[in-house]
């Protein structure tokens, strides 16, 4: 029995395509210029860039929005930098609605895409995901290293191991193909791999712990055990030789007596089993860093 994406080849590709279809590819299936303009017309097809279109609706999946990016972009194109990091799930999605894109650098600029010129990418930079053309773990790295800050970076290169994404050889060939590159980008990641082999994965879960990882490089502080367990409880921050646990409070920590009861009784038997515990603020990061790594130090040479 055929279906109706069986007898409808433009409902088959969106469907291939979170719903995404551009001008050249209904071409190639025999679709009239006003066959087009007749659907655009009717709202059958919905602009979101210049000759590509969602099919019959707006509502897109984050994967149909990059993929619509890129098919405006052009031959060649690629999902990139933070995008690419989120595709790859090395990162969580960001924030702006804007999409980053790699294209060659002749093309035209592009209303909610960032464009970046894709001279340098080789073969080995560019691989398919999801079925979105994208940069490759290794490329996405470089390209992400002059936008994170060194805790950041050392938390994306341990989601990108975790999830067996990080090649630490296909990332040294793709720092020496970029070589001539200006800013920290390539010194940060170099370190950050370097931090990486020796102390394994980092496994951060959340922007709050980023900040606090990014206090502890910044300090100079020996760097501890994130979401380490010991003495039964997983907490937020360990040196075990010291014997110190750190824990974070975000904004919402504390709204509920139950969960205050909880973290004191946690405290409470951690100090029995012979740690000391510091507990830091969102606003300790933020506003009083130096105070906050001093406390630090000050516990650790204790």
């Amino acid at each position: 029995m055929r279906t109706q994406t069986d007898s409808d080849p433009i409902s088959a590709l969106a469907e291939q395509q979170y719903g995404v279809v551009a001008r050249r590819q209904l071409l190639d299936l025999g679709v009239t210029q006003r066959a087009i303009q007749g659907r655009l017309s009717r709202g059958i097809f919905i602009p979101l860039h210049r000759d590509v279109y969602a099919y019959g609706h707006r509502q897109l999946r984050l994967e149909g929005r990059w993929l619509a990016a890129v098919l405006a972009a052009g031959d060649g194109a690629v999902l990139s930098h933070r995008d690419a990091a989120a595709l790859h799930g090395m990162r969580k999605p960001p924030d702006s609605r804007k999409v980053s894109v790699s294209a060659p650098t002749h093309r035209r600029e592009i209303a909610g895409v960032w464009l970046y010129a894709r001279r340098q990418l080789t073969a080995e930079d560019v691989t398919n995901v999801k079925g979105i053309p994208t940069t490759s773990p290794a490329r996405t790295l470089v390209n992400l290293a002059p936008m994170l800050t060194a805790g950041q970076l050392q938390a994306t290169l341990g989601e990108a191991d975790r999830r067996g994404l990080l090649d630490v050889r296909a990332t040294a060939r793709a720092l020496r193909r970029t070589k001539g590159r200006h800013g920290p980008g390539h010194e940060r990641l170099s370190a950050a791999l370097v931090a990486h082999q020796q102390r394994g994965i980092t496994l951060v879960r959340s922007e709050l712990e980023e900040r606090f990882l990014d206090l502890i490089i910044k300090a100079r502080l020996p760097q501890p055990a994130l979401n380490a367990t010991t003495a039964g409880y997983q907490v937020d921050a360990l040196w075990p030789t010291a014997r110190l646990v750190v824990e974070l409070d975000g904004w919402a920590h504390h709204k509920e007596r139950q969960a205050a009861a909880q973290d004191r009784d946690k405290t409470n038997r951690l100090q029995l089993a012979g740690y000391r515990v510091l507990r830091f603020m969102h606003a300790d990061l933020v506003h009083r860093p130096a105070q906050t790594a001093a406390t630090i130090r000050a516990a650790l040479s204790g």
